[in-house]
């Protein structure tokens, strides 16, 4: 059995996506893979969720944080496993409590260590360097997530060279992909408590942009054709600002306020363009916060969503490397 711990110095900084792509993988290839999350109960349910997308026979998480109860487990969780992922955290610095627990988990179980490091401006300053440093041998490198396509060029250049220098491989530089955080436009009504009006069959289309509605009609098709797959909020008195969205690339359109009827031309457009239409008795600015909380808590859920981080992770993460050092 091989261990591959998965750490971050920070929390969002994607772990559990690349935690699920690298499964995935391995189990398409057809290995056995276990994971575990030593963990403070949460809400998430991480281990659960990679049980289900993994089709794992058993998973564990949220039981407790300790070092021993790891190990414990670990002989455990990981009989008739090829690899067990551990995802977990170790500290900004190198004598935080949260590191030291980390390179003594590392050290002990013998397991091979991925850092993720999500972008950050000053990424390239290596603030972080020396926490990474301290797991020594068992350090196979670090992945640089979420960086947005502006600064893949500077990461790609400058922030990995740096790293080398500084003598830790980087195994990647992942791009940041709005896809992998959608929402279905049936999680979008459910979230705002919308009503889907027509074309019913698609609530489990993906939305990878939110707009409101523009100030101007005049406007309204520039503005709305900046962005596709896209959900448009506009108010119930502006069928102007309706039928401008829907003559752009948009995958649903939310309508909000306390109106009697819709408007008969926005109705029969959207039913013509097979675009469905969410109405929502909240306003605007309800609509927005409901739907902010919900994309930011947004399970990696969708089979699309899978195949997408595939893709991603194929093209931009180095599995070689990785796989020579868990001796695969």
């Amino acid at each position: 059995m091989v261990v591959l711990f998965i750490v971050s110095a920070d929390e969002a900084v994607g772990k559990t996506l690349i935690a699920v792509g690298i499964a995935r993988r391995l189990v398409s290839e057809g290995k056995k893979v276990g994971y575990l999350k030593p963990a403070f109960p949460s809400k998430e349910g991480d281990a659960a969720f990679m049980k289900k997308v993994l089709q794992m026979a058993e998973s564990a998480d949220e039981l407790s944080p300790s070092v021993e109860w790891t190990k414990d487990i670990l002989p455990r969780l990981g009989a008739g496993k090829d690899i067990v992922v551990i995802e977990g955290r170790c500290g900004r610095s190198p004598d935080s409590g949260m590191s030291r627990d980390a390179y003594l988990l590392a050290k002990d179980v013998k397991a091979k260590v991925l850092v993720v490091e999500g972008y950050a401006p000053e990424m390239g300053e290596l603030k972080l360097a020396e926490a990474y440093k301290e797991f020594g041998a068992n350090l196979i490198g670090v992945v640089l997530n979420k960086v947005p396509e502006s600064q893949m060029e500077r990461v790609e250049k400058q922030v990995s060279a740096k790293f080398s220098i500084a003598d830790i491989p980087v195994l990647g530089e992942i791009p940041e992909d709005r896809a992998l955080l959608t929402i279905t436009i049936g999680e979008l009504a459910g979230a705002i408590g919308g009503t889907i009006l027509n074309n019913a069959e698609k609530s489990k289309d993906l939305i990878e942009n939110v707009m409101l509605g523009a100030m101007y009609v005049d406007s309204g098709l520039e503005y709305f054709g900046r962005k596709v797959g896209k959900a448009v909020i506009v108010k119930y008195d502006r069928p102007d600002m309706q039928l401008a969205a829907l003559e752009t690339p948009t995958k649903c359109l939310v309508i909000s306020g306390n109106g009697s009827q819709l408007n008969r031309s926005v109705s029969d457009h959207a039913a013509s363009k097979k675009i469905p239409i969410v109405l929502s008795k909240s306003d605007v600015n309800t609509i927005v916060s409901k739907l902010e909380e919900t994309i930011n808590s947004a399970r990696f859920n969708q089979e699309s969503k899978f195949r997408k981080l595939a893709e991603i992770l194929e093209a931009n993460l180095d599995f070689k490397t990785l796989y020579q050092a868990l001796g695969l």
